[in-house]
């Protein structure tokens, strides 16, 4: 209502100066101290006084919803007779319900000529169904935040709003849909309020599935656990399968056939075992621990097929302990045991193993060894590839992934050794 301020507006060209007074008992008592009577006649003459200028004219009653109904109409059609081109009902501490909501917009609506627009908060988490509550009771604008940001808990989000409209109430606006992740995608980097996995239309999770139904019956047709109505390809986004704890063997097989490789049965048991325990610790399962524990069942020799079986593996170290490690291996059909230190827990089970293989004249020893951490935390997975050299000086190289390093480490060279001895 202040003159100084809009006079900036209009000093700056601005498309819509949009004026505003509360008209809530509370807020006109305790804030700008002004009778009811007061306040229409402030309404009136910001109205005329932008109209004067030549500008389009929206009016707000702040704090709408917690205002009289009666009196708050008289205030609208005040602000219509003196010029307005729209009026803006906001729930400005967000605590209409829809039903409220609703009842209220087609009170103004039926009282006035001139679109009605909306402006919901989320305090409840009701901006949007509010909105779309006045939509239905006759509204015509309603405004909205990129990732519902806002005052407080912000405002109803343009992705939801707009998809909202677009697919259940098949009401179309100017809305480029294709961009919205991308836009909010940005809003998020430059504001650094991060959007959240699971908000709706534009989060991580929106078209990821992870329970092994809900997988199965994605690939089989999308519909089944997605709207159907809303596409990721609609607003930009991607289909994703998530693994984790929850993932059926349909889901990690669509992704691995989508990337080229097609694991036996056998071998794709054996992969989403380990994803399954990766994803029971709580663990993120991200694409590359999926193709480092691919590649190292794949990389395996059939259990029937190989010559080395690991049967049992156990370590001590300590800082007043010499690190040791026993292993059990069955080596062409006969069990042994051997035991050996070394300068780590990693590097006294690989000598194990080595002593025992090369007591068998197999003569194959141990030339490279590389470990990448896949994924964060204390209990990372952990990736181990190992060259292995036969007397005759061929090498073959086999990795394994693990959470266990050690364990890692040891499967990684007995892989590797049953590779070298299956090309004899």
């Amino acid at each position: 209502m202040i003159k100084a301020d809009i006079d900036a507006c209009i000093d700056a060209d601005v498309g819509m100066v949009h004026t505003f007074v509360s008209t809530s008992d509370i807020q006109r008592e305790h804030t700008i101290k002004k009778s009811r009577e007061e306040v229409v006649a402030m309404a009136i003459e910001a109205v005329e006084y932008v109209k004067r200028h030549g500008m389009p004219c929206l009016f707000s009653a702040m704090d709408a919803t917690r205002t009289d109904v009666d009196y708050l109409v008289q205030v609208f059609k005040a602000a219509e007779d003196a010029g307005a081109d729209a009026l803006n009902i906001p729930d400005t501490v967000g605590v209409a319900s829809p039903v409220a909501m609703r009842s209220l917009t087609a009170e103004v609506y039926r009282n006035v000529k001139i679109p009605i627009a909306v402006h919901c908060h989320n305090d409840f988490g009701l901006a949007v169904a509010n909105s779309l509550a006045a939509v239905e009771a006759g509204a015509k604008q309603v405004q909205v935040t990129m990732n519902s940001l806002g005052e407080r808990a912000g405002n109803a989000d343009l992705s939801q709003v707009v998809m909202s409209l677009h697919s259940i109430y098949d009401l179309k606006t100017s809305i480029n849909t294709k961009y919205l992740v991308e836009t909010a995608r940005v809003v998020e980097r430059f504001s650094g309020i991060p959007i959240s996995p699971t908000q709706p239309v534009v989060g991580a999770n929106a078209f990821s599935h992870e329970s092994g139904i809900h997988s199965h019956g994605v690939i089989a047709e999308s519909k089944t656990f997605e709207p159907g109505i809303m596409t990721p390809e609609m607003v930009g986004h991607q289909r994703r399968l998530v693994l984790g704890k929850h993932t059926g063997k349909h889901a990690v097989k669509k992704i691995l056939n989508d990337s080229g490789l097609e694991p036996t049965d056998q071998e794709l048991n054996a992969i989403l075992e380990r994803v399954k325990a990766l994803g029971d610790k709580g663990k993120k399962v991200t694409d590359v621990d999926l193709y480092a524990i691919t590649e190292a069942v794949m990389g395996e020799v059939a259990h029937a097929d190989r010559r080395i079986v690991l049967e049992e593996l156990s370590v001590m170290t300590g800082n007043t302990v010499t690190p040791t490690a026993t292993v059990r291996l069955t080596v062409d059909g006969k069990q042994y045991v051997g035991a050996m230190t070394g300068v780590g827990p990693v590097d006294a089970a690989l000598r194990a193993v080595e002593s025992l293989v090369d007591g068998e004249g197999n003569q194959m020893r141990l030339r490279e060894f590389s470990m990448e951490a896949m994924t964060g935390g204390s209990d990372a997975l952990a990736e181990v590839m190992v060259g292995v050299e036969d007397g005759k000086g061929r090498m073959v190289t086999a990795r394994a992934a693990r959470e266990d390093i050690v364990r890692a480490s040891v499967e990684a060279l007995v892989n590797a050794m049953n590779r070298l001895a299956a090309t004899k």
